[in-house]
Parts: C-alpha cells; structure tokens; sequence
C-alpha cells in the first residue's frame, strides 16, 4: 500500500524551492516530530495524556498535508490509551512515509 505524499511533497518543494537537501531535511524533521508524538502516545498512562499526544500528531499532520495520518490521529482519539491496533497502524504508516 502506497502512502499518499504528493500534498507532503509539495509542500515540501515549495518551502525548499530547488534545495532537495533542505528538502529532505524537512521531510526527515516532519517524520521525527510525529515518531516522536507516536512514542509519547505508546508510554500514555492515562487518557489526558493520550489525547494530548494524538492532537499533536493530528495538528502535525494537517499542517503537511498528511490527510493519511490525520485520520489515523482522529481513530487514536477515539481509542483507549495504548492501544495496540492504533499504535501499529501509526508506525507502519510512519515507516512508509
């Protein structure tokens, strides 16, 4: 399954312009950002936790354009903490990004 990019690279290009270092750069900080929300959301404790992590990671992908990722962020806002569904769903899409 091939994980939509085109509004992530887009956005990318038109911030780096013709610099595909700074390009990738920015695509390797975007993946990192949201790993990072993806690992806050897999050491929630409690629901307040949880929730905070996955607004996060929803408001991070719908400022790149990642429509993919958002919906995942909204099904871990419906979820109970930890779920294992959510959390192997979210990084197996993160791997593909």
């Amino acid at each position: 399954m091939a994980v939509e990019s085109t509004p992530f690279n887009a956005l990318l290009a038109a911030a780096a312009g013709d610099d595909a270092a700074l390009a990738d750069e920015l695509r390797g900080s975007v993946i990192a950002s949201a790993q990072g929300h993806v690992d806050l959301l897999r050491r929630s404790r409690c629901d307040a936790n949880w929730i905070m992590s996955a607004r996060r990671l929803k408001s991070l992908a719908e400022t790149f354009g990642l429509d993919d990722l958002v919906a995942l962020a909204d099904t871990a806002l419906d979820g109970a903490p930890g779920d294992p569904r959510v959390l192997m769903d979210l990084t197996r899409h993160l791997d593909q990004l």
